[in-house]
């Protein structure tokens, strides 16, 4: 049984995979575990200012860790939901954390033709609109998939 469960650990990786939310095409991915943190953020163009959302990867799963962001505009929540919590960064940034564990994602997200919309994982910052194009559609999802697919 142990032999049976390293083999398959070797032979799949989780990933977080980024394709297009229409056609299904893969556009990248990357290679994460348990605990993985990863960002989606833009700047927002009716306050100008950035809004990034915070994600982990929990049971294989992408969830909304924190939403970050510097000023209020259109689609900017302005409520607390139970169980959310309100704080300021010393740079005076508003972050809304608390969560529910429910809030799973793997959501769509818009890559804007305004400005762009940029992920930050591992260390790297990846810009999506020179990945993806914009105006483009992007599903983000975390699977397990054969270890040559990377």
């Amino acid at each position: 049984m142990v032999a049976a469960a390293l083999f398959l650990t070797n032979l799949f990786s989780l990933q977080l995979i980024l394709t297009d939310a229409h056609t299904g095409e893969v556009y990248a991915r990357f290679p994460v575990e348990e605990g993985t943190a990863f960002e989606i953020g833009f700047v927002h163009s009716v306050n100008k200012s950035p809004l990034i959302d915070c994600y982990e990867i929990r049971d294989g799963h992408i969830l909304v860790v924190r939403t970050v962001y510097y000023g209020f505009g259109a689609g900017v929540e302005s409520e607390l939901h139970p169980g959310e919590t309100l704080t300021y960064n010393e740079d005076g940034a508003m972050v809304v954390s608390g969560f529910s564990d429910n809030d799973r994602c793997g959501g769509v997200k818009a890559i804007s033709t305004v400005s762009d919309h940029w992920l930050t994982i591992g260390g790297e910052t990846i810009s999506l609109r020179d990945t993806i194009g914009a105006g483009k559609q992007v599903r983000f999802d975390c699977e397990y998939a054969f270890r040559f697919c990377e």
